[in-house]
């Protein structure tokens, strides 16, 4: 098959889990010979990184990539913002969508890439066209659902919120363009139940099916790694990662090691709130920082850490962190109000959740001092990136919802002499 992702931000131009779960789906399915072309916004990412560097990424053989570029630069994502609507790059994406022989349309981030104006473009008509919303974006103009920067987002108050995030007001989510742009729409999926939830309860659901799906890891990633001796030196510690702003909570996590001297809490990330949390951390040795870590490098941290801590105040839709500890037998402990976090952390059996600090520093001083405890949510975790969030897993239920939104198709889950029909149909809606 022929699939276009369509998305804000990718490979070496990216932040975050939207852009790790675009990278690992492309790779997977090219690996079992389907055509994946990835359409991208280099402006956007230019607008918003500030002193956030780029990633090293080479896409695998096979990986076509589209990065977007507009001569007027960064004024392009401004317009998106602005209008909702791809204007600079309208070309562009069009010519992409209305390419006949692609079989599947996959949106992601489009925030920027073309807004809620993007889901009408394309005058393919045969292509399975699916969204899966990274973020409560279709929801939220601050696309996180964290209130005036300080607290999850109980009732709408958009415009306030906006001014308060510096970020213009949105006057075309007024008009129904949203709504109008799902409507074109097969599914939209969600990583977790709670993300699910949470559109549905805020009105989303009756222009287009919702389906839970949730994330996986590739089965390489953390490959290999349970031949490489952990130093015997090496202190207890505790990790955390994570891009570094205030809605992750770390400034919440760091000012508690000093009830844990005989622990390290190491972190690897980088952003915009890193200067103050250097500086929460400049009177505990205990602390440090890693700096932005490539894939293996965090797989090694995580494999060696106690426990890995999720400290995140706003609502995530899944928290990717979560299935990158459990993938290396490490559990975890996060932030109970995080959204997601709780389905994904405790539900799983994985790991322990807290809301207050008491309870924050319990459970840390549980899992460095208690090998049992650990073993055995180590082992649940490990189970639950084994079964439902497995790279195979994932791809079974990915073609069962194209076929069932082409009934009258062949969908071939491996392209090439070994293709087969897929029969089952993955159910329009996730029941309550």
């Amino acid at each position: 098959m022929k699939i276009r992702m369509i998305t804000t931000f990718f490979g070496a131009h990216s932040f975050g889990g939207d852009a790790a779960y675009v990278e690992r789906l492309s790779q997977a399915l090219v690996e079992r010979g389907h055509e994946v072309h990835v359409h991208y916004c280099v402006d956007a990412f230019n607008a918003v990184r500030g002193d956030h560097p780029t990633r090293e990424y080479t896409p695998p053989p096979g990986l076509a990539i589209h990065p977007l570029r507009s001569p007027l630069g960064v004024l392009s994502p401004i317009a998106t913002q602005a209008t909702g609507r791809p204007w600079l790059k309208g070309a562009l994406v069009r010519e992409a969508l209305d390419d006949p022989r692609t079989d599947v349309l996959h949106f992601h981030n489009i925030s920027l890439v073309g807004g809620p104006g993007v889901l009408a473009l394309g005058a393919n008509r045969r292509a399975a066209r699916i969204m899966t919303a990274h973020e409560h974006w279709l929801i939220c103009p601050m696309h996180l659902l964290w209130k005036n920067g300080r607290q999850p987002c109980d009732k709408p108050e958009c415009v306030r919120c906006s001014l308060k995030g510096g970020r213009p007001p949105q006057a075309w989510r007024a008009t129904g363009a949203v709504e109008r742009g799902l409507a074109r729409l097969d599914a939209l999926l969600f990583p977790s139940r709670h993300a699910l939830e949470e559109h549905r309860d805020r009105g989303l659901g009756s222009a287009v099916p919702l389906v839970h799906l949730p994330y996986f890891l590739p089965d390489d990633w953390s490959s290999g790694l349970e031949d490489e001796p952990f130093p015997s030196h090496e202190p207890p510690y505790l990790a955390a990662a994570g891009r570094l702003v205030e809605m992750k909570g770390f400034q919440r996590l760091i000012p508690l090691m000093k009830y844990l001297p005989e622990v390290e809490l190491r972190i690897a990330g980088t952003g915009p709130f890193e200067h103050t949390l250097r500086a929460m951390a400049a009177d505990l040795p205990n602390v440090r920082f890693l700096g932005l870590l490539p894939g293996r490098r965090l797989a090694q941290r995580f494999q060696g850490a106690r426990a890995v801590v999720v400290p995140s105040l706003f609502p995530e839709t899944f928290g990717y962190v979560v299935l990158e500890a459990f993938a290396v037998g490490t559990p975890v402990i996060v932030h109970k109000g995080g959204g997601a976090l709780h389905e994904t952390g405790v539900e799983s059996g994985g790991g322990l959740g807290y809301r207050t600090d008491v309870e924050l520093v319990t459970a840390m001083r549980r899992l460095v001092h208690d090998p049992t405890l650990r073993a055995e949510l180590a082992e649940n975790g490990l189970a639950a990136r084994r079964g439902p969030w497995s790279e195979q897993a994932h791809l079974d239920a990915y073609f069962r919802l194209i076929a069932s939104t082409r009934p009258d198709r062949v969908i071939s889950p491996l392209a090439g002499p070994h293709a087969w029909r897929m029969a089952a149909r993955m159910p329009r809606a996730v029941p309550d």
